[in-house]
């Protein structure tokens, strides 16, 4: 059986549009940019016959945006005796590796836990990924730091990968693979050429990022932990917390990140249990009931947002909390760089060693 097609075009706009009889489609569209900016992409959920937008890099939105809301009422999914929410099968075009990565995140946050949360699993059962490969990127962007491709290998339904006048598109699961056999009339096998094509063009990619990054010294992934252990008490977080405005861009923006608050919110005669995101960033963040703080300071917490990152999921997941998509650099007013924090704490480290 086939793992590898390809689509023409003007097949691919045919077969996306069949999709909306049974799906809930959104893709990537081009938002307006300023003059000599770069230029941006949003979901938007297709609503007629406009022809799919391929976007070369990822789109401003974290893809935990479509599991988790910013917020909304949970209180269902947490009574034993309510029956689940009807979710909307929903697919997803234009998603980037980066975003697989970040994900893996979200998942072992929400499904991976003592508990599962149902709304999470719910939305992660009806929603297909039909993700692409970078062939471009932002100035922010820095994935390779992490070990992260600039096309995706793994965590996908589909995957496209733009080629002459048309995509390879590689089934990554059985839900890509359902796809495929219900809607064949649209994809043939790929060549051998073509596949070949593709790695020339994803090795010529990753070239030029290689390049983009050589300059900017990032720091090794494998010392993140190191860094976040050894410069606890360093002054880096006092020096990047003066133009923090804790106004939490970066956490609400970041792929991995996932903390919320529950909270009551009164109807009638009843409460319902209201869920948002919420940011470690904010004052309130840390305090218990008793009014202590831990993280009462905002150092602390600009601190506690990295160690999270950088010590705490590579001790329990294996990797750090970053797949290098750059939203949060472009997120901050304060201009708060997450690759120049980790480079300062190296340098003061090697200086103080």
């Amino acid at each position: 059986m086939h793992n590898v097609y390809y689509s023409q075009s003007h097949k691919l706009n045919e077969f996306v549009s069949r999709l909306k009889a049974d799906f809930r489609v959104f893709v990537p569209a081009v938002k307006l940019a300023e003059s000599g900016k770069e230029a941006e992409y949003t979901y938007i959920r297709l609503a007629d016959d406009a022809p799919l937008v391929f976007n070369p890099y990822r789109v401003i939105e974290p893809l935990k945006a479509f599991f988790t809301q910013f917020a909304e009422k949970v209180a269902g999914y947490f009574r034993p005796d309510a029956a689940p929410k009807q979710e909307e099968k929903t697919v997803i075009f234009g998603i980037k590796n980066c975003d697989l990565y970040g994900h893996k995140i979200q998942d072992f946050v929400f499904l991976e836990g003592v508990e599962v949360d149902a709304a999470y699993s719910l939305r992660r059962e009806n929603t297909i990924f039909i993700s692409g490969d970078c062939n471009d990127f932002k100035s922010v962007c820095h994935c390779l730091a992490w070990d992260v491709l600039p096309y995706p290998f793994e965590g996908f339904d589909l995957n496209l990968s733009p080629l002459n006048e048309g995509y390879l598109v590689e089934v990554g699961s059985e839900k890509g693979r359902d796809l495929i056999e219900r809607y064949k009339e649209y994809f043939t096998p790929a060549k051998d050429a073509q596949i070949s094509a593709r790695k020339q063009k994803r090795e010529n990619l990753v070239n030029r990022l290689k390049k983009h990054l050589l300059p900017q010294n990032l720091v090794a992934k494998d010392s993140v932990q190191k860094l976040m252990r050894q410069g606890y008490h360093l002054d880096t977080w006092q020096q990047f917390m003066l133009t923090c405005v804790e106004c939490g861009g970066c956490n609400f923006i970041c792929d991995t990140c996932h903390c919320f608050l529950l909270a009551d919110e009164k109807e009638g005669q009843q409460n319902s249990k209201l869920r948002a995101w919420d940011s470690c960033q904010y004052v309130n963040y840390a305090r218990v009931a008793g009014g202590a703080n831990p993280l009462k300071i905002r150092t602390q917490r600009l601190r506690f947002r990295f160690t999270k990152k950088f010590d705490f999921f590579v001790d329990n997941l294996g990797i750090p909390a970053c797949c290098g998509c750059g939203r949060c650099i472009e997120a901050c007013p304060g201009k708060i760089d997450l690759r120049e924090v980790l480079k300062d704490l190296a340098k003061k480290i090697e200086i103080k060693a």
